[in-house]
């Protein structure tokens, strides 16, 4: 049997659980809705925003935002949904925590319809109250337009940035893929 101090705390990292989880959520309908107010409010002063191939890099509430401003300038209608995500609370600071999301997108850069499947690394910070992004990191498994989609995991350049097409982030430089092609073969692709 436990004790009320252990479903006291049991019960508030569930509850942080439940914000952050929100927080991952109202992400994803504040980029869709390009609605600025609410997204910039939720990163800290001194958030960074970054990407695994670069393409996206902002240090600070302002300068995120702007980058944003940029994104959606060139971006029509977008619908992005999460799936699973992993909320790690700190157990030594209450008011910070880690996660990792998996997500989807269905983006219009440049008027182009194109299909995304990401996942972004996270640190979390409480400030007054409220669960923020101190630290977010988007890494492309693709994003490509529609056109492009059919085949596009047996692909190297599954992720378009422009008219340009680049290494996808993952699953290729991940050490656990390296380590079982060093071990098992390369997968084969297309089969």
């Amino acid at each position: 049997m436990h004790s009320l101090d252990s479903l006291a705390a049991r019960i508030a990292r569930l509850e942080v659980q439940a914000e952050i989880s929100a927080l991952i959520t109202a992400y994803a309908e504040a980029c869709d809705e390009h609605d600025m107010p609410r997204l910039t409010a939720m990163f800290t002063e001194d958030a960074v925003f970054t990407s695994a191939s670069g393409v996206m890099e902002a240090t600070g509430r302002a300068a995120i935002a702007a980058m944003f401003v940029g994104l959606f300038k060139v971006r029509g209608p977008a619908y992005h949904w999460t799936h699973d995500h992993v909320i790690r609370p700190d157990p030594a600071d209450p008011d910070r925590a880690t996660g990792r999301v998996y997500a989807h997108a269905e983006t219009s850069p440049g008027a182009t319809h194109s299909l995304a499947a990401m996942r972004y690394d996270d640190d979390y910070r409480c400030e007054g109250g409220r669960w923020l992004f101190a630290r977010r990191r988007i890494a492309f498994l693709y994003y490509v337009p529609v056109a492009e989609y059919a085949g596009v995991l047996t692909r190297e350049g599954r992720f378009a940035a422009g008219d340009a097409r680049l290494p996808a982030d993952y699953p290729e430089g991940l050490d656990t893929w390296r380590a079982f092609a060093a071990a098992h073969g390369p997968a084969r692709q297309g089969g």
